[in-house]
């Protein structure tokens, strides 16, 4: 497998075609990062979690609802954060068709029309349910793999928001 250079100073030592990372300087960081968390929580801060990787869906769901923070788990739409009065939308929408068959309006629709809205709330629901609760734009990103989250990144980046991800070498 190949690795990046810019780790090279993370990287204690090389076993068996593994690279072992350098525990004192990780727990410098992890660290770092506690205090950031803490301190952007204290002061009424939101933490996007971010995690769609199959092996991280649970667990980010989890962790995100055992915090009361936000989390995104399934595919990452684009414009989550850069266009978020759209995405903001979506999620009313959605709070609307939940109100809707929650008052029983669904009830009176054909059985095609009522499955097609079960499905619209479905579908949202597994893309949007995670960050329904977000207001506004988060104060930091914490992101379970830099590659596969390129675009959550990209966004993140574009209006200053600071991230914290885990990374591999």
């Amino acid at each position: 497998r190949r690795w990046n250079p810019k780790m090279k100073s993370f990287i204690f030592t090389e076993r068996n075609g593994i690279h072992i990372l350098d525990l004192q300087q990780t727990l410098a960081m992890m660290l770092e990062v506690y205090d950031l968390v803490r301190d952007t929580v204290a002061e009424g801060g939101t933490v996007l979690f971010v995690g769609t990787k199959r092996q991280a869906q649970e667990t980010i769901q989890k962790e995100a609802e055992r915090a009361a923070l936000p989390y995104v788990n399934q595919r990452w739409l684009g414009g989550t954060l850069t266009n978020w009065s759209t995405i903001r939308q979506r999620i009313k929408y959605l709070d609307e068709l939940e109100n809707r068959s929650n008052a029983g309006e669904l009830e009176g629709l054909k059985k095609k029309e009522r499955l097609s809205f079960e499905r619209e709330i479905e579908k949202l629901n597994s893309r949007l349910g995670g960050i329904r609760k977000m207001d506004n734009l988060p104060d930091l990103l914490f992101v379970v793999d830099i590659i596969s989250e390129e675009t959550a990144v990209r966004e993140a980046n574009k209006l200053g928001i600071p991230i914290i991800a885990m990374v591999d070498t």
